[in-house]
């Protein structure tokens, strides 16, 4: 029987086809250009819509995370271009766009070089917060580089002048627009960085489309405001303009003045700020003085001012006090000092040298009285015990037993003992040994328990 094909389900046909699309390179980031329409934004804040060119339409969805940074509001009819990635919706099984950033196309290629160099930088760290420096609260002198002739460079001067008037201004004027632009931001910067003066430096302009605003979305300008050593506000069009100066400046300023005014304090709050603290400094020495004064009037009614002659025989007959117990003190140690000092002495003679030198002498004789006394005892012993053994050999020798009328029979060669009859034949030589010498005799006759008492 053949193997039954496989059977999906809708949604698990439907989930294959989404992560395939979801792993294509392609479709995971895409850049789509077309015309809005039957567009909706719902009460969830996400936007749904359709893009459409003369040939073809796109279902598209874009979250309402991502639409919140949208520069422009989005209109039906409005020709976008918008980047995202393809995927399927399951449930209906309709491959739809996510958008996740967009903006009213005819400035396609630049905004694409914005996002791309966005990417890179960011990617690099120059937009990250650690590496921002805060802006001085009190800065000394204030930079500024941009037109000389715009409304921007008026907006920012006056702006400062009315809220910190006595703060120097050095204004660098430079191209704002157009090619030569850019290179004239950068040497701007460096030049007020070797400069020096300023603690804070505002680079920006005015308000203006893409394209006029493009000169501070260069690679260059954004490099020369992350190197620079002062910290630098970036004030750039108006509130919805963003460039790569923005991101990459220690502080972004929705515009020229509000920059102004981030770069310095106003001069009524400060002087409100003081008035606040000169009250407070002078409640508080009002506060002083009258603690002070309270104090005094409490000192003048002590009895040390009323009664001083009571007061310093009180204290001479403490003092009295104090050098009796200073004395008795002083006795006491001494008493310890000198029982101390008795047993260290007693210590000391008992490690004397020439103490210890006779102490080893007496022990010396004693241990050797002891050791020739051992001694003699010791060869007493011996001798008692060797003249025993003596006294035994003796009474075992066969000479003594042979002193007694025995004798020893051996062989004609004196090699071998003679013990029995059996041992002999008649006409054998054998030596007799008695206690005064050696008899050699000849076997004539043998007699014993086996003879039955014949000879022969």
């Amino acid at each position: 029987m053949a193997d039954q094909p496989r059977i999906y389900s809708i949604k698990e046909l439907n989930r294959y086809i989404k992560m395939k699309m979801e792993s294509d390179l392609l479709l995971g980031d895409v850049w789509l250009r077309g015309e809005i329409s039957n567009f909706t934004h719902h009460s969830s804040g996400h936007m749904y819509f359709t893009l459409k060119d003369k040939d073809s339409r796109l279902k598209c969805i874009m979250f309402a995370s991502h639409n919140q940074r949208l520069p422009f509001i989005p209109k039906e009819g409005t020709k976008v271009i918008a980047r995202g990635s393809i995927s399927v919706y399951e449930r209906d099984g309709n491959y739809q766009f996510y958008v996740n950033g967009m903006q009213p196309d005819g400035i396609g290629s630049l905004y694409l070089a914005f996002e791309q160099l966005k990417s890179k930088l960011d990617t690099e760290g120059l937009f990250a917060e650690s590496r921002k420096r805060s802006i001085p609260r009190f800065p000394r002198a204030i930079g500024v580089i941009t037109s000389p002739t715009g409304a921007a460079v008026r907006d920012i001067i006056i702006t400062l002048s009315r809220r910190y008037p006595l703060i120097p201004i050095y204004v660098y004027p430079v191209l704002v627009q157009g090619s030569q632009a850019a290179p004239a931001i950068v040497k701007a910067v460096e030049a007020m960085n070797r400069f020096g003066e300023a603690d804070v430096l505002i680079v920006g302009r005015g308000g203006g489309s893409l394209e006029e605003l493009w000169a501070f979305n260069e690679e260059s300008v954004a490099r020369s405001i992350a190197s620079s050593a002062i910290p630098i506000i970036s004030a750039v069009g108006h509130e919805t303009d963003f460039t790569i100066s923005d991101f990459v400046a220690d502080l972004r300023a929705p515009s020229p003045t509000a920059a102004a005014e981030l770069a310095v304090p106003h001069i009524n709050e400060l002087e409100q700020q003081l008035r606040r603290q000169q009250q407070r400094l002078v409640q508080a020495v009002r506060y002083r003085v009258q603690d002070d004064k309270e104090q005094l009037q409490r000192i003048r009614r002590s009895p040390f001012f009323l009664y001083p002659r009571k007061y310093l025989l009180d204290q001479a007959q403490q003092l009295d006090r104090l050098k009796e117990q200073l004395e008795q003190r002083a006795k006491r140690a001494a008493e310890r000092g000198y029982s101390k000092l008795a047993r260290l002495q007693t210590l000391l003679a008992g490690h004397n040298p020439e103490e210890r030198i006779a102490f080893a002498a007496k022990r010396w004789k004693g241990s050797s009285k002891l050791l020739e006394q051992a001694m003699y005892a010791t060869v007493k012993e011996k001798k008692l015990r060797l003249q025993s053994a003596i006294r035994q050999l003796d009474a075992l020798s066969p000479l003594k037993v042979m002193s007694r009328g025995y004798g020893l029979i051996y062989d004609e060669n004196e090699q071998r003992l003679i013990k029995s009859i059996s041992e002999v034949q008649l006409g054998d030589v054998v030596k007799v040994k008695v206690a005064d010498g050696q008899l050699d005799c000849h076997v004539w006759s043998l007699r014993g328990d086996q003879f039955n008492g014949s000879n022969e």
